[in-house]
């Protein structure tokens, strides 16, 4: 039986349409799946959308539609982005479903059977925007860390008793070291942890769009005890309700990653784990979070007009060019830019000079200069031969490491370091040279690149799985043989078959600003 692998992004709140940062979590968790079912592990992939609070009611309201219509057409929205992007999640989730309503009120009667959860009354801040309660020290001039506003809430709350968690979330912190990730987010968590936890208030009485705390109706569930329980719910859990699934809930929680950005990681790495723990359910393996992206060096904002649209990125560079970009560009964890100057030189760079253009040079020359078959790799490679197929052969593991702990720029370079071999391998062995003093020594050689090729290719289809995917047909690789399984040597190409006339796979871009001159 294969292993599983489940993994989730935050489920996306829905006051507004879709950008770049939406499609960045997104897609590190697409790269993921993608690679985790290359290499034989049986997936489950979620995203969806967070529907309930005061700001969808507010958006609604200003809209002059109900809050369901309003989440259905934005909702649309993020599925349509999952398109798009070429998305391969198996489950999108809404918290308006039914299965999530009933695991919802499930995990809070768990809380309050259990003496977690009490009534009183909350005073203090908080920030509609982030939906989210702020102490008197975090707030500055009015406004919450994020930046967001603030008011002064004074309303009856039922409270979570979240600071009798800060010993057990610090042990199990302790015990797990690779529990969040990257490493300096930890740190962040810890030392808020560490600081003191105050009780939680998990309930809003001053609106009505969000779910209703069972036996209570007049309060609705807090948004973000809300939205957490989707991961759970999504696996089947609670497995005795109507629409649970015992089976799906033991082969999938707890989930292997949680991918967040790190403006929410708190409410992943403290909140969540100490609810679950209350609740008596396992905790999720991995937390990670990543950085935000600035536009031309400026803070992505509404007010400054700025906002990418992912749709809009596509539309200029190309899905492929876009999604290696994405994940070739910043370390991942570290904050990150976005300009045009950087997007055309990974397009004309990485991907049109040495990766395109090694593939049409090689493809082209088996076509022409070996009747369009495919040559034999040589029984007895020779020193240069086997450092080249040696560097690809050990790419799988290399990668597999760096993805495990989600470094996928790292991931890209160290493929792009068999690429530029490659490249350097060409000029040494000079092909075009050998074809009238040595034609067996020409073929030879192809057929190392071709294979080199190969290798690049199949690794390469999380990132860019449409373009990989024309490189392995143009090489006449079977779509049954693209998986890990036939990754070295077990998969070398087979001599004597035909390849068709090889087209190049990344067109050159035009830059715009250029194009007259």
């Amino acid at each position: 039986m294969a292993q599983t692998y489940y993994i989730t992004t935050p489920i996306y709140y829905v006051n507004d349409k879709p950008h770049i940062g939406h499609a960045y979590t997104t897609l590190a968790c697409d790269v993921l799946a993608r690679f985790k079912r290359l290499d034989g592990f049986d997936v489950t992939f979620l995203t969806g959308t967070d529907e309930h609070g005061q700001k969808v009611e507010k958006a609604a309201s200003d809209k002059g539609v109900s809050p369901q219509s309003f989440t259905d057409e934005v909702s649309q929205n993020f599925r349509d982005l999952t398109a798009q992007m070429n998305f391969s999640n198996d489950d999108f989730i809404r918290t308006t479903e039914q299965r999530h309503k009933l695991a919802c009120q499930e995990i809070w009667q768990r809380l309050q059977e259990r003496g977690h959860i009490r009534l009183g009354n909350y005073a203090g801040w908080y920030s509609v925007r982030d939906e989210a309660f702020f102490t008197e020290t975090e707030v500055v001039d009015g406004k919450a860390p994020t930046g967001a506003p603030v008011e002064w809430v004074e309303e009856p709350s039922y409270f979570f008793n979240l600071s009798e968690w800060q010993q057990p979330l610090l042990d199990h912190y302790e015990a797990n070291p690779d529990f969040v990730g990257p490493e300096s987010r930890f740190n962040e968590v810890k030392s808020f942890v560490k600081g003191g936890l105050r009780d939680l208030s998990v309930s809003r009485a001053s609106f009505k769009w969000g779910i209703p705390v069972p036996g209570d109706p007049d309060h609705l569930m807090y948004v973000w005890l809300d939205a957490l329980t989707n991961y759970i719910t999504a696996s089947g859990w609670p497995t005795d309700s109507e629409l649970g699934d015992p089976a799906k809930y033991a082969k999938l929680w707890p989930a292997d990653l949680h991918m967040v950005g790190k403006d929410i990681l708190r409410f992943h790495a403290v909140y969540w784990p100490a609810f679950l723990m209350a609740a008596d359910l396992p905790l999720p393996k991995r937390v990670y979070a990543h950085g935000w992206w600035t536009n031309e060096g400026q803070k992505i904002s509404k007010s400054l007009g700025n906002v990418i649209d992912p749709n809009a990125l596509t539309a200029q560079y190309g899905l492929d060019q876009t999604r290696y970009f994405l994940m070739r560009e910043v370390p991942f964890g570290n904050d990150g830019d976005f300009s045009a100057a950087a997007m055309t030189l990974r397009m004309k760079g990485d991907l049109a000079n040495d990766l395109g253009n090694l593939c049409q040079r090689v493809l082209s020359m088996i076509f022409k200069n070996c009747d369009a078959k495919m040559p034999a790799v040589p029984a007895q490679p020779s020193d240069i031969d086997q450092a080249l197929l040696a560097a690809a052969d050990d790419l799988l593991d290399q990668v597999r490491e760096l993805l495990d702990r989600q470094a996928f720029n790292e991931a890209l370079r160290v493929i792009w370091q068999v690429v530029a071999e490659a490249n350097r391998y060409v000029d040494a062995a000079a092909p075009w040279a050998l074809k009238k003093t040595d034609p067996v020594r020409m073929a030879e050689v192809l057929a190392v690149l071709a294979e080199t090729i190969r290798q690049i290719a199949i690794l390469t289809q999380p990132v860019m799985p449409h373009s990989a995917g024309l490189i392995l047909d143009q090489l006449g690789v079977d779509n049954a043989e693209r998986d890990f399984r036939f990754i070295s040597g077990k998969g070398r190409l087979a001599s004597g078959h035909q390849i068709d006339k090889p087209s190049p796979v990344f067109p050159r871009y035009l830059d715009e600003a250029h194009a007259d001159g």
